[in-house]
């Protein structure tokens, strides 16, 4: 077997090589780079578990980066257990070939309790107080410990939220060298997240995001030099491109307004009871999932969305069929944003009654995703001040609460989940010119097999 690293930069997509990254824009010219036709949804979860399995989502469960759990009643964002992958993974395919064989998971989703030998994956603490404090899981435990002693506690805080930066990304490769030095696994998995921060902000503006490219780039050198020094063969993909929107549909709002929706008060605020709706919709990114209890209601939903503004398609039974999303996870029916939208998960009328979650990062509580999460509200006068107070609240052990998120979606510039038009928005595959045949595009599913036989070499 060929020892094999593969590094998911997420969001890189041909658009982003250029001048802001000038070792990966050398080093992939000295490969071959393939377009990866984008899973729907081009979303993180779903993306990385058809690459992972070789399965559409039709086979695999993975729909999106949450769904509404029907035997729950509850909708459900960022789970963790690989056991909801509901497919055979790459490295149980190459462990059956050869028992000698062994991967390592940096930060790839679906990560805990999986058959992998070593993984590392974010998981907070939530002690009773109402902290929330950064930490990992990690399998064997041990290396858990092991990782933070050498490397010091890994930064959650810069690894999603107002403070997201090049901190978790890099550490996240320190790790990653560790557990190979320490290892030497034949498969080394790595997930450096860092361009989805400033893309999701600010869209493709390379005055903007060019410092962000050139940080990302520094990582990719880094950890590409190391691996082939040793010989290892490097593998160099993503999960899906950002591109520019302007528009954000607020679709359970609308829902609401037709009579669907069902909120619950709490202490002056409304909560969305989800069984108890008629229909409502679990956002995510240019992607909505669209549950609706009374098969009846079906067709008259579905044409009412079809009128919405910004809304390029919405999918049934045979629409899901065509896509490889008709699974009993995903919705009876699945809207798509057209090119410059995408889905708000608000359901509330008037901002003074939004849940005490949205204006906070809460990525498990939010029935549905919130890329507003990733800045500040640049409404709240002395920022800095207020943040400062929260947290010396938090030093000291008080209960707080980090209410600096906004509730203006239009702040948002970047997304993704749809298929965009131009291949320039795919995301990519680079590997060696030797082991991959001459081809333009490849299908998301043969991510698998492409991985599968460069390792197998």
């Amino acid at each position: 077997m060929k020892k094999t690293v593969v590094i998911n930069i997420v969001a890189l997509s041909s658009r982003l090589i250029g001048e802001h990254t000038p070792f990966l824009k050398k080093w992939i010219e000295k490969k071959q780079k393939t377009f990866i036709q984008p899973v729907l949804p081009a979303v993180t979860c779903s993306s990385q578990s058809v690459y992972l399995t070789g399965k559409w989502p039709e086979e695999n469960g993975i729909v999106g980066n949450g769904w509404y759990f029907r035997d729950e009643c509850e909708i459900k964002f960022w789970r963790q257990s690989n056991h909801l992958v509901q497919a055979p993974k790459i490295w149980d395919k190459l462990k059956n070939h050869d028992p000698n064989f062994t991967c390592a998971n940096m930060f790839w989703w679906y990560n805990m309790y999986s058959s992998v030998d070593y993984a590392v994956t974010p998981r907070p603490l939530y002690p009773a107080d109402g902290r929330k404090l950064p930490d990992i899981h990690s399998q064997p435990m041990n290396l858990r410990d092991r990782l933070q002693q050498e490397l010091g506690q890994f930064p959650l805080f810069s690894f999603w939220g107002p403070n997201a930066n090049i901190e978790s990304t890099q550490w996240i490769a320190k790790a990653s060298k560790k557990v190979d030095q320490w290892f030497n696994p034949t498969l080394n998995l790595i997930y450096l997240p860092h361009l989805d921060y400033g893309l999701q902000r600010y869209g493709p503006d390379f005055d903007k995001i060019g410092k962000d490219l050139r940080e990302i780039d520094k990582v990719a050198e880094d950890l590409i030099t190391y691996f082939e020094k040793q010989g290892t063969e490097v593998i160099l993909l993503s999960e899906y491109g950002i591109t520019a929107v302007n528009n954000p549909i607020h679709i359970n709002r609308i829902l609401r307004k037709e009579g669907c929706i069902v909120v619950k008060d709490e202490l002056g605020r409304e909560t969305l009871d989800s069984g108890t709706c008629k229909a409502f919709a679990v956002a995510d990114h240019q992607l909505a999932h669209v549950y609706v209890k009374d098969e009846a209601d079906i067709p008259a939903i579905k044409s009412m969305l079809e009128r919405v503004p910004g809304i390029e398609k919405v999918l049934d039974k045979e629409g899901k069929q065509k896509y490889h999303l008709d699974h009993p996870r995903a919705g009876e029916l699945i809207a798509v944003a057209d090119k410059d939208s995408w889905f708000t998960y608000y359901f509330w009328l008037d901002d003074n009654k939004a849940p005490d979650y949205a204006r906070t990062v809460d990525i498990h509580r939010k029935p549905g995703y919130d890329p507003v999460e990733t800045l500040a509200d640049p409404e709240i006068k002395f920022l800095k001040g207020k943040i400062g107070m929260k947290l010396l609240k938090k030093k000291l052990g008080f209960r707080y609460l980090m209410d600096v998120i906004s509730l203006d979606a239009s702040l948002v510039k970047g997304s993704h989940g749809r298929m965009p038009e131009h291949s320039m928005d795919w995301p990519i595959f680079v590997g060696s010119q030797a082991s991959e045949q001459n081809s333009g595009e490849i299908e998301p599913t043969e991510v698998f097999e492409r991985i599968y036989k460069t390792v197998m070499r």
